[in-house]
């Protein structure tokens, strides 16, 4: 058993891996780079599903494709991730990859986005705040409120 629990921990991609992997995306070596955030990612860590995320969105190394690069984010948002929350607000927003803007679901991104961080998250939902109704904007929070207590529980 306790080789076991060894030979996961070797496993484990780790937080140098993902250094690794930006450094590599700093160099223009995106393949490379996915290649190197590709287990991390897929074991559920939300740096590498959000860098996973930018690289669809930006078309670095891969196709660009909006639906997976939101869903990438969405993963890493579920988990917490400020920038990826950001990325998702930003993609209910202007509606990228989806029918319509949801601008409820993209102030709502925005707020927890702000309350995990993200320095610009306040900015976005102050402008995405001008373009709601009232009654958008008291459902937002009801959502807000719903994911808060889960996603922050001590904040």
């Amino acid at each position: 058993m306790k080789y076991l629990a060894f030979a996961l921990l070797l496993a484990t991609p780790t937080l140098a891996d993902i250094e690794d992997a930006r450094d590599l995306m700093e160099a223009g070596q995106f393949a490379q780079a996915r290649e190197a955030l590709w287990p991390a990612a897929r074991s559920g860590n939300a740096d590498a599903e959000e860098l996973i995320g930018v690289m669809y969105a930006l078309g670095l190394g891969v196709d660009r494709d909006e639906i997976r690069a939101f869903e990438w984010y969405l993963r890493a948002a579920m988990k917490g991730h400020p920038g990826a929350q950001s990325g998702v607000g930003w993609y209910y927003e202007v509606g990228l990859g989806m029918p319509a803007s949801d601008l409820i679901r993209a102030y709502m991104w925005y707020a927890l986005s702000a309350i995990g961080g993200d320095p610009d998250a306040a900015i976005s939902q102050e402008e995405v705040v001008k373009k709601m109704t009232r009654a958008q904007i008291v459902k937002a929070h009801e959502l807000i409120d719903d994911y808060k207590v889960w996603m922050y529980p001590f904040r």
